[in-house]
């Protein structure tokens, strides 16, 4: 089993599709965010289902000398 994405049996049990562009129907139909591969399967990040585990910090601001500031 893969961390970063779901098996290709999990992805037919989400979507109780077993052909790959009526599981692609089905994900859009449900909005769930999926790629699609090289052989037409549809990829789905584990993220999109199980949700983020880690708190994502935000970029900090990038450095800018005061001359380039706006006043």
């Amino acid at each position: 089993m893969s961390d970063t994405f779901l098996t290709a049996e999990e992805v037919r049990e989400l979507t109780g599709r077993t052909k790959h562009a009526l599981q692609a129907e089905q994900l859009r139909a449900q909005g769930i965010p999926f790629f699609t591969n090289a052989v037409g399967r549809p990829i789905v990040p584990r993220t999109a289902i199980e949700g983020c585990k880690e708190k994502v910090k935000p970029p900090e601001p990038m450095w800018v000398p005061n001359v380039l500031k706006e006043k």
